[in-house]
């Protein structure tokens, strides 16, 4: 698919196998996720604009450059909250939106319990966030969200997906690119991704 980036990086491939080894703590899996988070969003802010900036170096004046661009990242909860640490390193002036959906267990649909959007202008970059992109229910509607609100510039980030779910957002939201660290094999009968890395958010904060 043409809208879909695989991040390749020793680093990123280093800790994707950190994350989907069942044996690794939680204490390095929200360390090595927090590693993945922030290579993605590297190369999601590169197409983001700067702007001419006159510095004064300790020896002389410098034409640098400056971030222009408005940056809103919206986390899927519960899950994509977990990639906002990595956010705020990188661009600490960032607003953030919030979507709540829930998968129901036997149907695999999401449903809508929450949502904190802020005031979306037409030249602001959005980055949806969520670790896990499975059957695409819920990156379909938050991006059905995001640009109710006014969202034209959009960029979807997440570290695992199945094709399935690449398939639904591709088909629904062509216009939007998505940046990954891996795309697997398939869906199980409960709609998880195989080989996968098991329930991301369970992993990263501890509820297993």
């Amino acid at each position: 698919m043409k809208s879909v980036l695989v991040v390749s990086h020793p680093l990123i491939e280093h800790s994707m196998t950190v994350l989907r080894d069942k044996q690794t703590r939680a204490d390095e899996f929200r360390r090595h996720a927090d590693i993945v988070a922030k290579l993605l969003l590297i190369e999601a802010a590169k197409d983001l604009t700067t702007g001419k900036l006159t510095i004064d170096t300790p020896l002389a004046p410098f034409d640098g450059q400056s971030l222009k661009s408005r940056v809103i990242v919206v986390p899927i909860l519960r899950a994509g909250i977990s990639m906002l640490s990595a956010a705020y390193e990188l661009l600490p002036s960032i607003a953030v939106g919030f979507v709540g959906l829930v998968r129901d267990e036997k149907t695999a649909i999401a449903d809508k319990y929450y949502e904190k959007i802020p005031k979306i202008n037409s030249d602001d970059n959005i980055f949806v966030v969520d670790p896990m992109l499975a059957t695409g229910g819920s990156m379909d509607e938050a991006l059905n969200i995001v640009k109710a609100g006014g969202a034209k510039k959009i960029t979807v980030v997440t570290i695992v997906c199945a094709p399935e779910g690449l398939e639904r957002v591709a088909k629904n939201h062509p216009d939007v690119p998505i940046i990954t660290a891996a795309v697997d094999e398939k869906l199980d009968s409960k709609a998880y991704i195989v080989p996968g890395l098991g329930d991301f958010g369970d992993r990263y904060f501890g509820t297993e």
